[in-house]
């Protein structure tokens, strides 16, 4: 899987509240959500967006209250992946269940500047900074989650996983 796209930068601690607002969770609509991701951080940042760009934050990115609302808001709003520091465990778990790539490297998190241009190999871990003439290296995704986020998350592979008969 290639991924190329435009990046956004946020710091650490990015916590869940940040990446989608307590007063918008009335409402588990993607394309509702996805109009407020990142909304305190910057109001305007999801008109801003486009599909394909990237998020890359430091450590700790997804800290906060479990809510899946925070990686289907990233989602929602075309970001294709999220590459930080460090991630909060619940958010992990809860980006691959709803299908969102996210990889971790210290020296993309430090070195990719807002507006780069960036080349990532979900295969291979190895993450091409386009602007800078840079490569870093992040944690390749492992071929199973690979697999949950082609199908677009736990759910979808496990409807495609019974539609094929095999039980999961």
């Amino acid at each position: 899987m290639l991924l190329k796209g435009k990046a956004w930068r946020f710091g650490d601690d990015v916590n869940t509240d940040a990446i989608i607002p307590a007063r918008y969770l009335n409402t588990s609509d993607p394309k509702e959500l996805a109009r407020h991701v990142m909304e305190d951080a910057d109001k305007n940042f999801s008109d801003k967006l486009k599909a394909g760009d990237l998020i890359v934050a430091g450590k700790n990115f997804g800290c906060g209250s479990s809510r899946e609302h925070a990686p289907i808001a990233i989602k929602a709003s075309g970001i294709q992946a999220v590459i930080a520091k460090s991630f909060a465990r619940i958010f992990c778990r809860n980006a691959f269940n709803i299908g969102l790539p996210i990889f971790e490297s210290s020296d993309a998190s430090e070195k990719i500047k807002e507006g780069d241009n960036i080349e990532l190999d979900a295969d291979s871990g190895i993450i091409k900074n386009l602007t800078r003439g840079e490569q870093y290296k992040a944690k390749p995704i492992p071929p199973f989650m690979q697999e949950l986020i082609g199908a677009g998350g736990l759910i979808e592979w496990t409807k495609k996983r019974l539609k094929q008969g095999v039980t999961v």
